[in-house]
């Protein structure tokens, strides 16, 4: 009988391992939320006080604490007489640790969020400064300060990184909208151009920055907007997407006429606008609404170089209106996506300047850290210290910031170039006619 009862609950317990095994292989969303996530909220909770106090996250007070001492005392009679126990209630002050207070831990795909409530005296900084302690002490791959709120903070956790592999289409069929790769949240990477209208995209050789140029490509080229090239390599990188470009420089020279075309086209808009009392394109009829204009710039350190003075006039007339279209193109549908390996303060005041208007980083592995601050010293440190420690066999890995002033971890899907040629092509049809669309003849057409 024993024998069998231990068979039985052998068989049980085997039944059930496998049972929870096959759970987890078919359906891990599941697995996880049913069983993953309620274990790991229990650890949470019970091992919280003693993770925020090894991370240094504990405040002490000093509490009255009320004991009971039990003081002997001799009987009436003396020596010999039975002694008498007294209780007398004793008041001492004790210093106590107190762990943030921990609000209800919500579950996500990838791990878990959970809401914390500062002590006085704490800052968010202090639990930046402690998510990697707190990530080791939890065994999941990372822990970040998500949200900040006057006394709370949000951390997020993530059990693995949902960047390994990215598979998504950049395709999103909405107007503007391009879905180049994921975010370390695991949700999709968006970019709207018309809330973030002009971004910045430096990258070392092999980081992953021109695959992210062809995810943009592949994903505007089914949409009704112009797509303009700016290449500095003399067109190695845009002209086998030349069918789907309106136009494309491939030298300076060329890019400061195909510059002066953007600017008269961003002041034929403004006088449109003015003409009609709208504050932007947007707001005129559907009529007159303009064809949206996306400009990619490749190389730009290129636009901002010397090699004598007698370039010095190239220079200054690339950079001044290549600033005029970032401060002036988001109200007339005219967006630019400028990309470069080295980017820096030292290519003239025209950089800084420049940078200020793009409001849309990504910043890839690179070979300075001149060019990280650059792209994302102004924004955040902690993002800047994320995109330094960007290993260079992940390529396409990168951080990305947007006009809210949050940051997150990214990674583009792999779009070869043969993918994005096919896409060029396939919709060459929708390519408007650069002298159309300025209303004269082309500076700069695209090659045949």
């Amino acid at each position: 009988m024993v024998v069998n009862a231990v068979c039985l609950v052998l068989g049980v317990l085997a039944a059930a391992a496998a049972g929870l095994w096959a759970w987890r292989r078919w359906h891990p969303v599941s697995f996880w939320y049913g069983v993953g996530f309620p274990v790991r909220a229990v650890l949470v909770y019970l091992t919280w006080h003693h993770v925020a106090s090894g991370c240094k996250l504990t405040l002490k007070r000093r509490r009255l604490r009320v004991t009971l001492d039990a003081v002997p005392v001799l009987g009436a009679a003396g020596r010999g007489a039975a002694t008498v126990v007294e209780h007398k209630r004793r008041v001492r002050r004790v210093d106590v640790e107190r762990a943030p207070r921990l609000g209800v831990l919500r579950p996500t795909g990838l791990g878990w969020r959970m809401r914390l409530r500062l002590h006085d005296g704490q800052v968010p900084a202090d639990y930046e400064k402690a998510a990697e302690g707190i990530a080791h002490a939890w065994r999941v791959h990372s822990v970040r300060v998500v949200d900040v709120r006057p006394g709370f903070v949000t951390l997020w956790a993530t059990m693995r990184d949902p960047l390994t592999e990215v598979s998504v289409e950049p395709e999103t069929g909405e107007l503007l909208r391009v879905r180049p790769g994921k975010l370390e949240n695991g949700t999709d990477w968006v970019m709207d151009f018309r809330v973030v209208p002009h971004w910045l995209n430096a990258g070392a050789t092999q980081s992953g920055k021109s695959n992210l140029a062809n995810a943009i490509i592949k994903g505007l080229a089914p949409q009704p907007v112009a797509l303009v090239g700016f290449d500095l390599k003399g067109g190695v990188e845009f002209t086998p997407y030349a069918p789907r470009l309106s136009a494309l420089a491939t030298s300076r020279k060329e890019s400061v006429d195909l510059l002066a075309d953007l600017v008269g086209e961003v002041e034929s808009r403004m006088a449109l606008c003015r003409a009609h009392g709208a504050r932007n394109v947007w707001t005129l009829p559907e009529e007159l609404c303009p064809v949206p204009v996306v400009a990619l710039v490749d190389e730009v350190a290129e636009l901002f170089l010397m090699a004598d003075k007698s370039e010095k006039d190239e220079v200054s007339k690339s950079a001044t209106a290549l600033l005029r279209v970032a401060q002036l193109g988001r109200a007339f549908a005219v967006y630019l996506v400028v990309c470069g390996q080295r980017i820096g303060s030292d290519l003239g005041p025209g950089v800084t300047a420049l940078r200020a208007q793009l409001s849309g980083r990504v910043c890839h592995r690179v070979n300075d850290p001149e060019t990280a601050n650059m792209t994302l010293g102004d924004l955040d440190p902690a993002a800047l210290d994320a995109a330094r420690a960007i290993p260079a066999e992940t390529p396409g890995v990168c951080v990305v910031a947007g006009q809210d002033g949050s940051w997150h971890r990214a990674r583009s899907v792999f779009v070869p170039e043969a993918v994005a040629e096919q896409a060029a092509r396939d919709h060459a049809h929708l390519t408007p006619d650069w002298g159309v669309l300025i209303g004269s003849v082309p500076a700069v057409r695209p090659a045949a």
